[in-house]
């Protein structure tokens, strides 16, 4: 019996070695000269893989795993391909390895590469690859690596330019391993804006294009005659994050929307906390100049003037807008002095009792036509412990975070 129980331990330790994390198994690159290929500083790897490899983020029975997923930098053609040192065998451990490359099928389109020369000799046609749609916004970033200013360019793109299509499944690739909730969009309903940013660079005297990033915008009709467009997913890719980029094709695409009578305001579905940091960004540069925002004014409080303006003028709706005000009135406000702290204090946490007050309404008309026992587990679904610690704890959160957005709006 005993040394049937450690064979079994030294199977499993052997078993453990097959496990590789596919975070780190996945390498992606994004390649615009041959050299790219063999040179690690430009691999970057997903920040999630569950949605294909199980919530563990394993695959099983190879050692070694290295899963390539190599992107042209322009139109994104893909080289795919598996390496490992050694994989389970059936015949000898009795166990299947996990089938890697049918995961990994499910999600990349078809008509990929799968040796690198065929990659190669695609690279040598990007030379010819234009972005898709119509130019709406150009700017550039200075790189301090390179010395110099680097040019972007945004674009509004539809599934009637030629190749876009074909290009979108390639790119939505990475939506899987950058958003831990992603999903595939319906590319056929035609309400679907897309946003893209590339890169200008140089290869041998001729001017290409690199995929910086791109966002999805759904329009939601309101009736009679209005849409409201409403952010779906957005995707600044790795090696491209924390230049900016995010903030220009936010702008950009409020722009586009703002010239737009028929558009009600612009929302976003589900926004991650990063985005909402960059929304209130882009808002506040936006806003600030808006006569209902002076300094005079956001000392008397949130106002139905602003929520008119700020909709009209730049198409934010009035959640939007309080969350400016808010921003714009800590930077009119002298924390130090300890009436008007305590003025704008009363007045944010005002707002953030607002959802507690409400469930007390509801549980006092429960109170009224509930019996005892069905009260108590009507409230131990509703906590009401928005004790003040947890509010305190929300506005000091609230206000850190509002002293990056206006910390940044002072380097802009």
């Amino acid at each position: 019996k005993k040394s049937f129980s450690s064979g079994l331990t030294a199977m499993e330790k052997k078993l453990a070695e097959y496990k590789c994390n596919t975070n780190e198994a996945i390498q992606l690159k994004l390649v615009r000269f041959p050299e790219d290929l063999e040179d690690d500083n430009t691999t970057f790897n997903p920040e999630y893989s569950h949605q294909v490899f199980g919530d563990d983020e394993v695959a099983f029975g190879y050692k070694g795993l290295k899963i390539l997923l190599y992107y042209i930098a322009g139109n994104l053609s893909t080289l795919f391909r598996i390496e490992y040192t050694s994989k389970v065998n059936e015949k000898f451990d009795c166990v299947e390895a996990d089938d890697v490359e049918s995961k990994i099928r499910e999600i990349i389109p078809p008509g990929f590469c799968t040796n690198t020369d065929d990659f190669v000799s695609l690279l040598e046609k990007e030379v010819n690859f234009k972005p898709f749609g119509m130019l709406l916004h150009t700017y550039s970033v200075h790189n301090e690596e390179a010395g110099e200013d680097i040019t972007y360019q945004i674009y509004k793109a539809d599934m009637t330019c030629p190749g876009f299509r074909e290009y979108h499944e390639r790119l939505q690739t990475f939506l899987m391993w950058f958003i831990e909730t992603a999903s595939f969009i319906d590319v056929d309903d035609e309400r679907w804006n897309y946003f893209l940013v590339f890169e200008k660079y140089n290869k041998d005297g001729a001017t290409l294009f690199a995929t910086v990033g791109y966002m999805t915008v759904y329009n939601y009709y309101v009736y009679p005659d209005k849409t409201r467009p409403r952010v779906s997913q957005m995707l600044i890719l790795p090696p491209f994050q924390g230049e900016g980029h995010g903030a220009q094709l936010l702008e950009t695409v409020h722009r586009y929307y703002m010239s737009s009578p028929t558009v009600l305001d612009i929302t976003a579905e589900d926004p991650s906390e990063n985005y909402v940091k960059l929304r209130d960004f882009v808002l506040v540069k936006l806003c600030q100049d808006l006569l209902c925002f002076s300094p005079g004014k956001l000392v008397q409080g949130f106002s139905q003037e602003m929520v008119m303006e700020a909709q009209q003028k730049l198409k934010i709706n009035k959640q939007h807008t309080r969350r400016v005000y808010e921003i714009l009135r800590l930077r009119a406000t002298d924390m130090g002095d300890a009436e008007q702290s305590r003025s704008y204090r009363l007045d944010v946490k005002r707002r953030l009792i607002g959802p507690y007050k409400k469930k007390q309404r509801e549980l006092a008309k429960m109170r009224r036509c509930l019996r005892p026992e069905e009260l108590t587990n009507q409230l131990n679904q509703i906590d009401l412990n928005m004790q003040h610690e947890q509010l305190e704890e929300s506005f000091q959160q609230l206000v850190s975070d509002y002293r990056r957005v206006l910390e940044r709006l002072a380097q802009a």
